[in-house]
């Protein structure tokens, strides 16, 4: 399979690394990347490994960083700090 993303989703990864640039520096921006990508390719092999939230959007923890990946048949919605902001990007159409 492959990964499709929402057109707003690059717009989440930029603000996120440099949100872990300002705060950290560049690694652990870099790590955040790293760690999204690696999530994202274990969603293509294993999209069924998520379980469906009360948004009824399947929802994938990163491990270290807190933000939420929606996958419908490998299609990423949106990117986002579950505690700061949950509902951000809820309404975005796929």
């Amino acid at each position: 399979m492959r990964a499709t993303f929402h057109r707003l989703v690059q717009k989440d990864v930029w603000g996120i690394i440099r949100h872990y640039e300002t705060v950290s520096g560049e690694r652990l921006a870099d790590e955040f990347y790293e760690e999204f990508l690696a999530c994202v390719a274990l969603a293509n092999r294993h999209p069924e490994r998520y379980h469906f939230d009360a948004s009824g959007l399947r929802r994938a923890n990163l491990s270290r960083f807190p933000y939420r990946v929606r996958t419908d048949s490998i299609f990423i919605l949106v990117l986002r700090h579950h505690h700061r902001r949950p509902s951000f990007g809820l309404r975005r159409e796929s």
